[in-house]
């Protein structure tokens, strides 16, 4: 059973960092496809950043050159840096897996993700 544990949201100032955790269990796939997602209150969920088996990042416009996904293989550990955070990055954060070697030509399509974590919560105040 694939299990997803997220963790690593608090709360920060605008223009502060955070390093978000995906600890991934289960899995059958070495390297398999795996993407943040965020879902800010009355807003639908969007796809944050997605990486595939052989180190291929994509990232929404909004987030690109603030944050950078990565992964521990050994530690089978995702992971998502988060700077110069802003308002309205204010969200709960899910990590997604699926069970792929690559992301698909629309990677940050959660539908295509069959897995997720519980979420955890990024608050940005000014």
């Amino acid at each position: 059973e694939v299990q997803l544990v997220e963790s690593g949201g608090s709360s920060v100032q605008a223009g502060g960092s955070l390093r978000l955790s995906c600890a991934a269990s289960g899995y059958t796939i070495s390297r398999p496809c795996m993407a943040w997602f965020r879902q800010a209150p009355g807003k639908e969920r969007e796809g944050v950043a997605v990486i595939d088996a052989d180190g291929t990042t994509a990232y929404a416009d909004s987030v690109k050159g603030r944050f950078t996904i990565s992964r521990d293989i050994v530690k089978n550990t995702l992971f998502l840096r988060m700077n110069s955070l802003k308002p309205e990055d204010t969200a709960m954060y899910s990590c997604a897996l699926r069970e792929s070697l690559y992301c698909g030509v629309r990677p940050l399509n959660g539908a295509s993700f069959g897995y997720w974590g519980q979420g955890t919560q990024v608050t940005a105040s000014s």
